[in-house]
């Protein structure tokens, strides 16, 4: 970890003065076109480069008594920051440092919801654009960044646990009891995927989500919410029972299935920043008592093909197996030395015994050296469920990065593969130690038995996400954040055959999709829209990927679109 980031990381979590962060990122934000960050570019329709505001903002200076009227309306929780003060630096640079040069006008730490409905009101009547940040930025496209008011969630880390009082009988799969509907779980807006590990770790109470400690709950549900258990128990978003929402107007309501429903459909899979600043989710929990079986597998790259062809094999016949799941990767990075490591690799987890297991990854065991057909099977192992969470946690790419994502219908082919493998060799390099590559997240089980208009994420009849990845350090010049930018884009045409992808993922936004309305929302999108003109009629939370931005296919302009 860099100081930079360690500094950052500090000053989120506690969110107390600090110094000795002096500067932003020196590469920060390459673009292909390396476009200065107020030019709005050619196209309309992508908005403004890299999250920017347009080029006339009359609220970038505005008079100190604005502020302090803003200040006077907060709770003594809350801590105003503004540029040039303590703790301001640390706290504006996302976790993705590729949007660090957007300077928010001010950044408010919210101490109490009231504070968050304060914030929206004077933002709109001043005509600010506010961005809510449930954690640390992690937005592949720079969505959790604004250069207006930045509302940080931090703060609000609260959670409460309602045991239901007569949970159904548990279920037993293997070594692990389940028992599926045991309570109400509450967080709040600033909670983290690592807040909930404690939960699991003593009382056994999990809600599935994602692998990344750092990411919010919150930007995690809004947009699905994809991990190493969805299969088994839903997306984090089919297990939402209701939300609490700031609405444009300020107000606070609370959505559910029988309260504003169409507000509550929206926030299952229709992307954070849409339609208000959701500051609490419920959910119904799981208990789990037992042992689930873990498994990390790797190949060198001579074997990588056919160890990707074996996986995905794997997956495809468990596809409706809710108690199988796994996440299948190839990458490339540069060692100490300088020298490339290609790899493939898979890891994941299942809802039954270790033999069974060994059985089902049958295809996959059966690849490799000697030694590495060894340490694979040497991997498998029943652990309990806190574990396992540890075990398939990791973080996303630090420093900069860049992704796109499709969703799959069917496995990637031999040609496909043949691709990945010699792309990984072209990848340009960087000084980040993430390097880049692709990943498969499996589909199916649970996810796949809901229908694709009964909540916002349409992405019911997919095999895998798939997601490809570059990545870049601070201190890599400019032409290598271009390079890679570039890399991936190559890679990821040619995966498509050039043409757009069926499905894309909207938590892994890519700010260069054409038809990302299609992409990210298929058929749900039109509805979406209706519920944004209701809920936010004069289109106050907006960003260039935003529920109803510009282009004709919405019938519904806001301030992203030329007039």
């Amino acid at each position: 970890m860099s100081r930079r980031t360690a500094l950052r990381v500090g000053a989120v979590a506690g969110l107390a003065p600090v110094v000795g962060l002096t500067g932003r990122p020196a590469s920060a934000a390459p673009t292909p076109a390396e476009q200065p960050s107020q030019v709005r570019p050619q196209n309309p329709d992508v908005g403004p480069t890299r999250g920017q505001g347009p080029p006339d903002e009359p609220w970038s200076e505005l008079p100190d008594g604005q502020w302090a009227a803003l200040q006077r309306r907060l709770s003594p929780g809350a801590t105003l920051y503004r540029r040039g003060g303590p703790s301001y630096e640390a706290l504006s640079i996302p976790f993705n440092h590729r949007y660090a040069n957007v300077r928010p006008a001010a950044i408010l730490a919210a101490g109490t919801p009231d504070d968050i409905a304060v914030a929206v009101s004077w933002a709109r009547d001043v005509g600010m654009p506010l961005v809510p940040r449930s954690s640390l930025g992690h937005n592949y496209a720079g969505y959790s960044t604004t250069p207006g008011l930045l509302l940080v969630m931090s703060r609000l880390r609260g959670i409460t646990v309602a045991p239901n009082p007569s949970p159904p009988p548990p279920q037993r799969y293997g070594p692990i009891e389940v028992v599926s509907d045991a309570g109400m779980l509450t967080v709040a807006a600033g909670v983290v995927n690592a807040d909930l590990r404690p939960l699991l770790q003593q009382q056994g109470i999990f809600v599935p989500a994602g692998r990344c400690p750092t990411v919010g709950v919150a930007g995690l549900v809004l947009g699905g919410g994809i991990g190493f258990s969805d299969k088994m128990f839903g997306l984090t978003c089919d297990r939402l029972m209701s939300t609490d929402v700031v609405l444009a107007d300020g107000s606070l309501t609370r959505c559910d299935e029988t309260s504003d429903p169409d507000l509550f459909w929206a926030c299952r899979g229709g992307a954070g920043n849409n339609f208000g600043v959701n500051t609490a989710f419920t959910f119904r929990y799981v208990r789990l008592r037992g042992e689930v079986t873990y498994f990390q597998l790797r190949w060198g790259a001579d074997t990588m093909v056919a160890a990707l062809t074996a996986m995905q094999q794997v997956a495809a016949a468990q596809l409706a197996d809710r108690r199988f799941d796994c996440r299948i990767g190839a990458g490339t990075t540069l060692g100490e030395g300088g020298q490339q490591q290609v790899y493939a690799a898979a890891l994941g987890q299942f809802y039954g015994y270790a033999d069974e297991l060994v059985d089902l990854l049958a295809p996959a065991l059966a690849v490799g050296t000697p030694a590495e057909r060894w340490a694979n099977r040497d991997s498998i192992r029943q652990v309990t469920p806190a574990e396992a969470a540890e075990l398939l946690s990791a973080s996303t790419p630090v420093q900069q990065f860049a992704a796109k994502s499709a969703v799959l219908r069917s496995p990637l082919d031999e040609a496909q593969l043949q691709m990945v493998a010699a792309g990984l060799w072209r990848w340009p390099g960087s000084r980040n130690p993430d390097g880049a590559g692709i990943a498969l997240f499996a589909m199916g089980g649970r996810i796949n038995d809901v229908a694709p208009d009964a909540t916002a994420f349409v992405h019911r009849d997919a095999l895998f996400v798939l997601a490809a990845e570059a990545s870049w350090a601070d201190d890599d010049p400019p032409a290598t954040g271009v390079a890679n930018v570039s890399w991936l884009t190559e890679l990821y045409d040619e995966l498509l055959a050039g043409q757009p992808p069926a499905g894309a993922y909207q938590n892994f936004p890519d700010p260069d999709l054409a038809d990302w309305r299609r992409a990210y929302y298929g058929g749900n999108y039109q509805r979406l829209v209706e519920v944004k003109r209701k809920y936010d009629p004069t289109d106050f939370f907006t960003y260039p990927q935003g529920i109803g931005s510009c282009g004709s296919v919405d019938g519904y302009a806001n301030r992203w679109c030329p007039r």
